[in-house]
This record gives C-alpha cells, structure tokens and sequence, in this order.
C-alpha cells in the first residue's frame, strides 16, 4: 500500500468527487449522469482509484455497486476533505467581513418554531448578508447522522445526558421543561388541578415515539404509572399540532422555549399538570475533530445571549 506522501501526490479532488457520487447513487451509470461523464469513465476512475489506495472500494453486485469496508473509510476522509474546503472558503470569505457567510444547522421542528428562529432573527437584525441553510431531521439519531457526515455545521436541541459518542461535543443553554397544552377554548383550559391521569381519555396530537417528545411522553406516563393516552395524530408538525389544538379537543406536550419564542404561543394555553422527570436540556452540538468556522462561533455566541436569561 502507498505511503500518505505518495498518495497524496497521486490523489485528485476529481476522484473524491467521483467517489462520492458512486456512493451516493450506488451505480456507476447514475453517478455518471449526475457527474455528466460517460458511465466508463466512471468505472475506469474508480478501478484506478482502487488500484492507487490498493483496495477495493466497492463490492459489485446486479443492482449496482456497494461501499466496502475500505470504502466506508475512504468516504469518510472524502467529506471530510469536502468540508474542510467548504470551511476554508467560509473562513477565506469571512476574513475581511464576518457579515457573510452560510451556516446550515440541523433542528427538529420545535426548536425551528421556537429557540432556533429567535436566534436567527437576531443574528440577521445584525448580519443581513448572512445566510441560513436549516435541515430538519425528525430524530436525535438523524441529527447526529447528518452531523458526523458533515451535512450539518451544528446541531441545535435536546442533548442527551447517555449514549453520546466520543466524536461529538456538546454545550448545554438552558433547561427545557415540557408543558400540557390546549387550546383557549379547550374547557380543560379553565381547569385547576388537573392530573395527568384526567388526561388519559382526552384526544392526544403527539409527534412520532423516535422524537424527544415522543420519548419522554412514553417515559413520563410510564413513570406516573398510567398507560399511553388516547394519541389520535401523529405527525412531526408543529404547526399541525398547534391548528388541531386551536380547533378542537386536542391536547399536546411542547416545550416551554416553543411557548416563550413563538406566536404559536398566543394560541395554546398551558394546563396545570405536573409532568414527572426530567427532560434534556437544549443545547448545541458539534463535531470534536472538526475546526469552528467563524459564522458558527457567531451563531454560538448569540444563542449563549438569548439563553442566559433562561440558563
């Protein structure tokens, strides 16, 4: 196997590129359509991509091709490669103008709704040739996915207190309590005392079990003893949840930063029941290994501000 010196020297950003795209697309004709080369030119770069690290990248099957256990390393290091680029010329267009620049952040929908849109409201008030690139993945493990391939510049929700992996790094905001809610013209809403038991026969719109929500809702009534609520929506959408609420006999959890930082908050009303638990803070994550652009060190400054006063 070559030496790093030498391999360096043989090695091309085209055949990263290359690379990419075939793992991408999991055939060497797709990728040579979306590339726009022939398909042989992409089966011949591959072959002596192959032949130069001195390891088959893709194993070739009937339906297309697939990453071997080298190739999983080998796209590894080519995003990596990709995004160091995409940093340099950040931090190249940044060095004489920290007002410009891209940030792409991933959120789940209540931190889109609330927290996340303060933060950026903010940040263009005061940096207009900004820009925000927000993916919105429905899980914590999507998240952390789309952050360790380098989709991502950061993460911004729950943290998790266990089962963080050694290649991430997280800061903690603020606490982030979850409340019951409904609609104003709810007649729970005008109730005092309320239980979580009363609760169990009320119509429930709730986001999918993989959510933070959905698992600690399953967590809170399991720890309270009670079985599941009568759930008859299930959906990732706030604003889904927040028209049900606003229009029938809905009940839904959402956090308190939703209720602080959004209009939604003028329509739902927060009933008087103890949740038991604990939720996972808010907070922001990154990769450990991967360098801080200057837009992400500005953004992680100005959630710092917004969150003090509820740290």
């Amino acid at each position: 196997m070559l030496t790093s010196v030498r391999l360096r020297k043989r090695l091309k950003l085209r055949d990263f590129d290359t690379l990419v795209a075939v793992a991408r697309c999991g055939s060497m004709a797709k990728a040579a359509a979306e590339l726009s080369v022939s398909q042989p030119a992409v089966s011949k770069a591959i072959a002596d991509l192959e032949h130069t690290i001195g390891v088959p990248l893709f194993d070739r099957t009937a339906q297309g091709v697939e990453l071997t256990l080298y190739g999983d390393i080998a796209i590894k290091c080519a995003r990596a490669v990709f995004d160091e680029i995409h940093q340099t010329v950040q931090e190249i267009a940044l060095a004489g103008d920290l007002s410009a620049g891209e940030l792409r952040i991933a959120a789940t929908e209540p931190m889109l709704g609330g927290f996340l849109a303060a933060v950026i409201v903010d940040l263009h008030r005061r940096f207009p040739h900004l820009r925000f690139e927000i993916d919105q993945p429905q899980s914590v493990d999507e998240q952390y996915r789309e952050l360790r391939e380098r989709r991502v510049d950061l993460v911004i929700g729950r943290v998790l207190q266990s089962g963080v992996a050694d290649d991430v790094a997280s800061e903690q905001l603020f606490a982030e309590p979850w409340s019951v809610v409904a609609g104003q013209d709810n007649p729970l809403a005008r109730r005092r005392g309320l239980k979580l038991a009363d609760l169990l026969d009320q119509p429930w719109t709730v986001p999918r079990d993989a959510s933070a929500i959905g698992r600690y809702m399953a967590e809170a009534f399991a720890e309270a003893g009670l079985p599941r609520p009568r759930i008859v929506v299930t959906c990732g959408s706030i604003q889904m949840h927040s028209a049900l609420l606003a229009s029938g006999p809905y009940l839904a959890i959402f956090p308190r930063s939703l209720l602080r930082f959004s209009p939604y908050r003028m329509a739902v009303k927060v009933l008087p029941v103890k949740l038991p638990g604990t939720p996972p803070p808010v907070g922001i994550t990154t990769l450990k290994r991967r360098t801080l652009s200057p837009v992400v060190e500005l953004f992680v400054a100005t959630a710092r501000a917004l969150a003090k006063p509820r740290a």
